[in-house]
C-alpha cells in the first residue's frame, strides 16, 4: 500500500512535526490508527472482521485489521515523548519512500533516554564474534550499535521495506560499519542468510500475522544456544501504538511456547517496554 501521495496522510504527518507533543497525542494516534484502519479495508478478508467483531482464540485476524504501519506507529510515538520513538518495524504494504525525511524521528537522541540500547545489549551478553539478526531493523537504531558494541560481530539488519534496506545499506558504508549486512525480508520470512546467535525484533512482535508459521522458520536459522529477544510495548505504557493494537507479554510467552520456544530470561529495567529473550 503506497501512502505516499494521500493529501490527508500528508496533513498528519505534517501536524505530528509541528504541533506540540503532549497537546496533540490524544488525537493524533487515534486519527492516525483510522487513518490506517481505513486505508486497509479492501485488504481485509471476511474472516478477520468477524474475527475482530467476535474475539475469541482466533485472534490473528484483529492484529491483522488493528495493526497500524511503522510509520504512523512511530509518529505516535513521537508525538508524546517530543520526536523520541521506537524502532521502525516493517509491516505490511506500506512504501516508506523517504528513509531520510524520518531519520531524525527513528534516531533521535532523546529515545536513549527510555530505549536504553546500551544496556539492552550489554544485557544480552553477547560474544565479541557473535552473528546477530535486527529484524524489523528500520533506519538501524540498534544495528548501528551493535556494529559499534561488537566490532568483531556479524550484524545482519534486515527489513521488509526496500528503501528502508537501502537506507540501511547506505548508512552502514557512509559510517564504516564494515561488520553490517543488510537483508531484504519478507512478510512471513526474516530470510537470513545464514543461522545467528541473536535475533532481536524491537517493537515489531506486534506487527507479525502468523506468528507461530514465522517464528517456526525463524528457530531454523538459529545457531545452537542461539536466541529470539522481544522488546515491545506494554500495554498501559504511556508511549507507543494504541493499546488494542498491542500484544500483553503473556501472550507473547505463550504463542512462543506454542512455536517451540521456551522463556529463558525476561527483564524489567525497561519502563515502557517488556523485554523477554527465548531459546528454542
Amino acid at each position: 500500500m503506497d501512502h505516499c501521495n494521500d493529501a490527508r496522510l500528508t496533513l498528519l504527518l505534517e501536524a505530528t512535526e509541528q504541533r506540540g507533543a503532549a497537546a496533540i497525542y490524544a488525537t493524533a494516534a487515534k486519527q492516525l490508527h483510522e487513518y490506517n484502519h481505513e486505508q486497509r479495508q479492501p485488504e481485509r478478508r471476511a474472516r478477520e472482521v468477524r474475527d475482530v467483531q467476535r474475539p475469541g482464540p482466533a485472534v490473528r485476524g484483529f492484529h491483522s485489521a488493528v495493526r497500524l504501519t511503522p510509520t504512523l506507529v512511530l509518529l505516535a510515538v513521537a508525538a508524546l515523548a517530543g520526536g523520541a520513538c521506537a524502532q521502525a518495524p516493517a509491516t505490511h504494504q506500506h512504501q516508506f519512500g523517504d528513509a531520510a525525511r524520518w531519520t531524525p524521528i527513528f534516531d533521535d537522541p532523546r529515545r536513549d533516554a527510555w530505549q536504553k540500547p546500551h544496556e539492552v545489549i550489554e544485557t544480552l551478553a553477547l560474544k565479541p564474534d557473535a552473528v546477530v539478526a535486527d529484524i524489523g531493523a528500520g533506519t538501524g537504531y540498534f544495528t548501528v550499535r551493535l556494529a559499534r558494541m561488537l566490532p568483531k560481530a556479524t550484524v545482519y539488519a534486515a527489513d521488509i521495506e526496500p528503501d528502508m534496506v537501502k537506507h540501511l545499506g547506505e548508512r552502514a558504508k557512509r559510517e564504516r560499519l564494515a561488520n553490517v549486512r543488510v537483508v531484504q525480508s519478507s512478510l512471513d520470512d526474516a530470510r537470513l542468510p545464514e543461522p545467528v546467535d541473536l535475533a532481536l525484533l524491537v517493537d515489531v512482535y506486534h506487527h507479525i500475522d502468523d506468528r507461530r508459521a514465522y517464528f517456526g522458520k525463524l528457530k531454523s536459522r538459529l545457531k545452537p544456544g542461539g536466541r529470539v529477544a522481544i522488546i515491545d510495548f506494554t500495554l498501559d505504557a504511556e508511549i507507543g501504538p494504541p493499546p488494542r493494537a498491542r500484544v500483553a507479554p503473556e501472550r507473547v510467552k505463550a504463542e512462543l511456547t506454542a512455536a517451540g520456544y521456551r522463556l529463558a530470561e525476561e527483564y524489567s529495567f525497561l519502563d515502557n517496554q517488556y523485554f523477554l529473550v527465548f531459546a528454542p
